[in-house]
């Protein structure tokens, strides 16, 4: 099956794209896959910058995560120079970090980020109290990345959803899981659970994994993942040759107590690439949640990264989007 279309309750802000290079003080060239949260009073955004590149090169100078901040959640105002740029040069074992999300407990705000490394990719959690300095609590065993906390403890411990991408193990390139873990600290991980298989996705063919991290409801976690349907018969626009995947956001809810249990789905996707700046840019057809804000007014901010180029936004109703998961899995 292939997505053709979005929920009905979405809109997409018409300031889009809220956030691209030409809007950033520093050399830029791709603005995407950025976390938001509200912190202090304000929005706060942490958002990937690919610099030195430029159409028909897939080659990068390297990658930086630059903070923006603004009070209304549309309009930004990006730091004059980038916060983390993680590279220990050709000899070292880091090579860049990237692709953010922001989570934020009490008076912590908790990163989560993906790392190359010379041996594979592993997920980062860190924290942050004023994002001017920041602690590596953890780095996860390759291969992993996609990892979001969730913005609140679950059973006394800090809960996030994570998406290890083994190939032997699934029998086949990219079908790759949606999967749980928790800690008491933030450094120890363990009650790994699967939450969802990439099977269970109708409308995809390929990998799934976590986007923005969950918001809390009375009925439950509010929460937003990326699937990927490739169809090698055609080619999308891209600045390189054979880009031939779709990522389409999709919505579930889960137990607010055993956050593993999927309480329902919506068996559509909630949004796919359709606008200009989604279908076209350096891989076209491109949508992947970073961050999700409920408003006190019942307001759902949905940030997006889109054609791996701009960030954006779209918005929607909590009830809207609580209605769109009465769907059992099973069904």
């Amino acid at each position: 099956m292939t997505a053709s279309s979005a929920a009905s309750c979405i809109t997409r802000h018409p300031a889009n794209p809220i956030l691209s290079a030409k809007d950033i003080p520093f050399p830029a060239t791709l603005i995407f896959n950025a976390g938001v949260a509200k912190f202090g009073g304000r929005y706060v955004m942490l958002f990937r910058n690919d610099y030195g590149g430029s159409p028909g090169v897939d080659r990068f100078e390297g990658t930086n995560i630059g903070v923006a901040w603004s009070d209304d959640g549309i309009h930004w105002a990006p730091e004059d120079q980038p916060w983390i740029e993680w590279n220990e040069g050709p000899r070292g074992e880091i090579r860049r970090a990237y692709d953010p999300r922001i989570s934020v407990i009490g008076d912590t705000a908790y990163l989560c980020f993906a790392v190359d490394t010379k041996h594979g990719i592993r997920g980062g959690v860190a924290v942050t109290k004023d994002f001017k300095d920041w602690e590596i609590l953890s780095l996860s065993a390759p291969d992993n990345r996609n990892m979001v906390i969730f913005p609140g403890l679950v059973s006394g411990k800090i809960a996030r959803l994570e998406r290890p991408f083994p190939i032997y193990g699934r029998g086949k390139p990219e079908s790759f899981d949606l999967w749980y873990s928790d800690s008491p600290d933030g450094k120890y991980w363990g009650n790994t659970q699967l939450v969802l298989g990439a099977e269970q996705v109708p409308w995809s063919n390929s990998k799934i994994g976590p986007g923005a991290p969950p918001i809390r409801t009375e009925r439950g976690w509010l929460t937003l993942f990326h699937a990927v349907n490739r169809d090698p018969s055609r080619e999308l626009p891209a600045w390189h040759s054979g880009w031939d995947k779709t990522y389409t956001i999709g919505l579930m809810l889960l137990d607010l107590d055993e956050p593993w249990k999927i309480v329902g789905m919506h068996r559509e996707p909630l949004l796919v690439p359709e606008a200009p700046y989604e279908r076209s840019g350096y891989r076209g057809d491109v949508l992947f949640p970073g961050g999700m804000i409920l408003e006190d007014d019942g307001e759902v901010k949905i940030y997006y990264g889109a054609a791996d180029t701009v960030e954006c936004l779209a918005t929607s109703r909590l009830d809207d989007l609580l209605a769109l998961c009465e769907s059992p899995l099973e069904d």
